[in-house]
């Protein structure tokens, strides 16, 4: 049985006329990210590759949401979207690392240049953006960013060794960062989502099966709405945080 969706959650004043940026917004966890910050009355801006989705969203949030169209393995492509949403909302104080895919993949079939790009899919422009919005934070005497891994690899799941490669490295990230940045008052963390009930999740491989399985090992019994790693990500964003940095904040229902 599930229970009843949360539909009032906490305002955090700090956030207000924020400049926000976030990779992979249009769709997922990326278009709640969206949703949620827009609600806090933030200027947001996001990237992301698929057109109609950003432009139905956008349409569908109105106020000040702004998006660029890129591909995120175009570090110089993700640069030029940055600079035209910086010149539109400003310079920006939170960034948001989202972007990533969970293709299934099977170890024997991964040859090189599969394995660099996914490392490009869902690990560098983490490091790149975090390059190229940083500056804005220091100007501005600090900020927040967040990276978003998985608990995937912390449950030894197999069928796609790349992804979770690249997935346990933003850890490493995140605390590295933390402490480069510690000292411009830039804090730096990482959201670690369970298995969330997106849309592709549910086309893809929720299967009655594997839903079931996967509530065995939940400590709580419903499945993950996007909304509640949004949540965690505004939290984290907010001078409510101020002294959170170099952490992991999981939002898996006591998954194991």
């Amino acid at each position: 049985m599930e229970c009843e969706k949360v539909t009032q959650f906490a305002n955090y004043p700090s956030l207000a006329d924020k400049a926000v940026i976030i990779t992979g917004g249009a769709s997922g966890i990326g278009a709640e990210i969206v949703r949620a910050f827009a609600g806090q009355g933030a200027r947001v801006g996001f990237l992301d590759l698929d057109a109609d989705a950003s432009a139905a969203l956008k349409a569908d949030i109105g106020g000040t949401v702004e998006y660029e169209i890129c591909d995120l393995r175009d570090i110089a492509a993700m640069k030029t979207g940055l600079a035209a949403l910086r010149g539109r909302l400003g310079p920006f104080t939170t960034l948001v690392n989202n972007a990533a895919r969970d293709d299934r993949h099977d170890w024997k079939d991964v040859s090189v240049a599969f394995w660099d790009e996914r490392m490009a899919t869902n690990l560098r422009h983490m490091f790149f953006a975090i390059q190229d919005v940083a500056p804005d934070m220091i100007d501005a005497g600090g900020g927040s960013i967040i990276n978003i891994g998985s608990n995937s690899w912390w449950e030894n799941q197999g069928n796609f060794p790349a992804y979770t490669t690249a997935k346990s490295a933003v850890h490493g990230l995140t605390r590295t960062m933390a402490r480069d940045l510690g000292r411009h008052r830039i804090r730096v963390n990482t959201v670690v989502p369970g298995w969330i009930m997106t849309e592709r999740q549910k086309e893809l491989w929720a299967t009655p099966e594997a839903l079931e399985a996967h509530r065995e090992r939940q400590c709580l019994p419903d499945l993950i709405d996007p909304v509640y790693v949004a949540r965690m990500i505004v939290f984290l964003a907010s001078d409510d945080a101020a002294m959170c940095s170099s952490n992991n904040y999981m939002v898996e229902a006591g998954s194991i």
